[in-house]
């Protein structure tokens, strides 16, 4: 680990004027219409080879970066993959009609569009625990917009219900989030601690939904018995999705048992989903390319993710996240931990989870799962501060933007604040935990 503070250099203040750029950039792309995947990536590659000529000019010795830089592609490549395999599962249950089977289940029943917001909420808390945040949010977001394409105000609402409701889902689960699988990873937790903080995370997600609630308009989804056929799901369709869950059953105990990186698993699925494609199209006419549904992926999200997450490393190893641990010393351990929520929500949450444990603060149990549990849930308060964010605006693209979420961010920051009052009476005044 090299020991350089850049921070005060040319090369520090230069680095951190780009990524103010792209991030005023990424948080205006509906003024200014340039997708988000363009600065951030722009900010993520060009900040570190400024750094590269930083050191070529002062003769220092390349090693260090050279091996910060491939640690950092080992992580950015575990994120990239595991979404690259979620999002080629879900452009395959869209081809085989699974999603428009689900959707005229749903619109059939008559439900309106608030019984259908809160159904999506619900599912999307219970199932993130199990199958992680990011798959969750993409695979609800998707039903989402299958119900109705048109509706902005049903969409909006539901998508910050989705992301929310994921984040708190996962905040309460060790493999829910990947902060809460690096806090458990490094033992600074065992797995029941985790569930002590099923109430002040279902508590934040239940004020958060009921507040944008008043947002979802009134009605339900147009619904004609007489002209709508209840589509038929192709074949193969339900294979798929005993394939999908199945892959994510082996990511969480590839991850949990031999600890290898949670994409392995996702890849492994991968590779049972395109020999079952052959298997398929060998014996039938009714088969599938996967080829076809990984053309149709949002690359944009991905390289969002490769530039974003780049762009947070150089500042990593430039020192700035440094200051994250002289925020422990100033204000103390509680404060910090609240703090924490609202850096994540601008910085990515791996990243400052990462430099949390790398500086090790000493903290009693309470301590470390209030960390998890804003480093979570914190992420919600801004579009992209978490990866179920990212996912979700790339689902619903033009839709769910930046501009759209901060409009009712607050909604958000009322069920953030309820989760740590919760926390406090529950950890610190009556000691449940």
């Amino acid at each position: 680990m090299h020991e350089l503070d850049l921070t005060t250099t040319w090369v520090g203040w230069l680095c951190l004027a780009i990524f103010v750029v792209a991030y005023y950039l990424i948080a205006t792309e509906e003024q200014y219409e340039i997708n988000k995947a363009k600065p951030a990536l722009f900010a993520g590659t060009s900040m570190f080879m400024v750094i590269g000529i930083y050191y070529a000019l002062n003769g220092l010795n390349p090693e260090p970066l050279h091996e910060e830089m491939v640690k950092l592609v080992e992580e950015i490549a575990e994120i990239y993959f595991f979404l690259f395999v979620a999002m080629t599962y879900i452009e395959t249950l869209i081809e085989r009609g699974v999603f428009d089977a689900l959707k005229f289940n749903l619109v059939s029943k008559g439900y309106s569009y608030k019984k259908l917001f809160w159904l999506t909420g619900l599912l999307a808390f219970w199932i993130s625990p199990v199958a992680d945040n990011l798959t969750t949010a993409l695979i609800l977001s998707t039903v989402l917009f299958t119900i109705d394409k048109t509706n902005r105000d049903f969409l909006v609402a539901g998508a910050i219900n989705i992301v929310v409701a994921a984040n708190a889902g996962g905040a309460w689960s060790p493999f829910g989030d990947i902060t809460t699988l690096m806090a458990w990873t490094a033992g600074k937790a065992e797995f029941v601690d985790f569930l002590y903080l099923f109430v002040p995370a279902f508590a934040g997600w239940a004020l958060t939904a009921w507040l944008l609630s008043f947002f979802v308009p009134k009605g339900e989804p147009h619904f004609d018995a007489t002209t709508e056929m209840k589509p038929m799901i192709k074949e193969g369709g339900m294979t798929v999705v005993y394939l999908g869950a199945f892959t994510i059953f082996i990511a969480v105990m590839g991850h949990q048992f031999f600890h290898f990186p949670a994409m392995w698993g996702m890849m492994f699925g991968l590779s049972l989903l395109k020999l079952y494609s052959y298997r398929l199209n060998r014996k039938s006419d009714m088969g599938f390319d996967v080829f076809l549904s990984m053309k149709k992926v949002e690359n944009d999200t991905l390289l969002f993710f490769f530039g974003i997450l780049s762009a947070v490393g150089a500042l990593h190893y430039l020192g700035y996240l440094n200051y994250v641990h002289h925020l422990y010393d100033l204000v103390g351990p509680t404060a910090a931990n609240v703090g924490v929520g609202f850096i994540s929500a601008v910085v990515d949450n791996v990243p400052v989870m990462s430099a949390i444990l790398k500086s090790s603060p000493q903290m009693g149990i309470d301590q470390w799962l209030l960390v998890t549990l804003t480093a979570g849930i914190g992420g919600s308060l801004i579009s992209f501060g978490s990866a179920a964010g990212v996912g979700v605006m790339g689902r619903l693209r033009g839709i769910y933007t930046f501009g759209s979420h901060i409009r009712l961010a607050w909604t958000v920051l009322a069920g953030y604040i309820l989760s740590l009052v919760l926390w406090y009476v529950q950890f610190e005044i009556m000691g449940l935990y």
